[in-house]
């Protein structure tokens, strides 16, 4: 499976690439980035909705200049995994179960065999919430979790309040499929911008457009219904009392100060009641922490030395 790479993005260095199979016959992309000399371990990177591998080539390499191994893949339905629907533009799945197989695969074929212990993860937004469910839900992959702007809540509106009951009845009439309204197959990313609820740097919102421009195939449109009402109930679970205690392995959040696609105020709150867990609000920051400018990636870096074993101090 190859990387795109264009002069403003180029492929780091040291990497395998290829495809493995989930049990329900999904192919999912994946690249693994080798460790530096003095190698600390593997981190897992988990992309957000609509994202894909060369989004974050600069966070393979801030991670790698850290000493650690990087594993990372496209989810089904984005980047160049498998899509579901005809018309890929739309973001599609029927349950977040889909995407916690899609991790289970990659861990078992791809990170446990090939990537050098001790494991940690650093997810973004939806994969925030998918490395939350796996925790909750049994698995000990990580020793330890780093999340940028988790999925944890909308946030709160008029809309937000009627979301999930629409969402179930258009399903239940046979609509799952479709764009949410006022959806369609404009490109995630790729608007002007000036207003955009993504990132305030400039540099690097050009520089993933670019990568889009060049490999339009990347690029993913509005959710379809069904993904959304699998988003929603995933994250009214997140809302039950008691879930984000039962979590046991140490997790550090980090929240956006601007965040216009996720509830900052409800990552604060979950953060509050983890047990090993801690969180931390960047003022200022838009949702698309690692996109950011370099003052607002600086705090998020020197936050993810402190908390993850063997990063050396800067």
């Amino acid at each position: 499976m190859k990387l795109v790479s264009i002069p403003a993005n180029p492929v780091p260095d040291h990497v395998v690439t290829g495809a493995v199979k989930t049990p329900d016959g999904v192919s999912l992309r994946f690249a693994r980035f080798a460790p530096p000399p003095g190698r600390r371990g593997t981190v897992v990177l988990l992309q957000g909705r609509a994202e894909f591998i060369e989004k974050y080539y600069e966070t393979v390499r801030d991670l790698r200049a850290r000493g650690f191994a990087v594993a990372t893949f496209d989810w089904r339905g984005q980047g160049l995994s498998d899509r579901a629907l005809s018309d890929r533009h739309k973001g599609h799945v029927r349950n977040f179960a889909e995407y916690a197989t899609d991790l289970e695969a990659i861990m078992e074929q791809v990170v446990l065999p090939d990537c050098p212990p001790p494991i940690f993860a650093l997810a973004h937004s939806m994969g925030g919430a998918i490395a939350l469910r796996a925790c909750h839900d049994g698995s000990r992959w990580f020793e330890r979790i780093v999340l940028s702007a988790p999925m944890i809540a909308l946030p709160p509106g008029p809309m937000t309040r009627v979301a999930g009951p629409l969402a179930l009845t258009m399903r239940l009439v046979g609509r799952g499929s479709a764009y949410i309204p006022g959806g369609g197959p404009a490109v995630t990313g790729s608007e002007d911008f000036l207003g955009n609820p993504l990132t305030s740097d400039p540099v690097r919102y050009a520089r993933n457009i670019a990568v889009l421009q060049e490999a339009p195939d990347l690029g993913l449109g509005s959710p379809t219904i069904a993904w959304a009402d699998a988003a929603l109930r995933a994250m009214k679970r997140f809302a039950e009392p008691g879930y984000s205690t039962q979590l046991r392995q140490p997790i550090l959040m980090v929240a956006a100060g601007r965040d216009e696609i996720v509830s900052t105020a409800a990552i604060e709150s979950f953060g509050m009641h983890l047990l090993a867990g801690r969180h931390l609000i960047l003022p200022g920051a838009k949702h698309e922490i690692l996109q950011e400018q370099d003052h607002y990636r600086d705090q998020f870096w020197a936050a993810f030395d402190a908390f993850v074993p063997g990063t050396p101090r800067y």
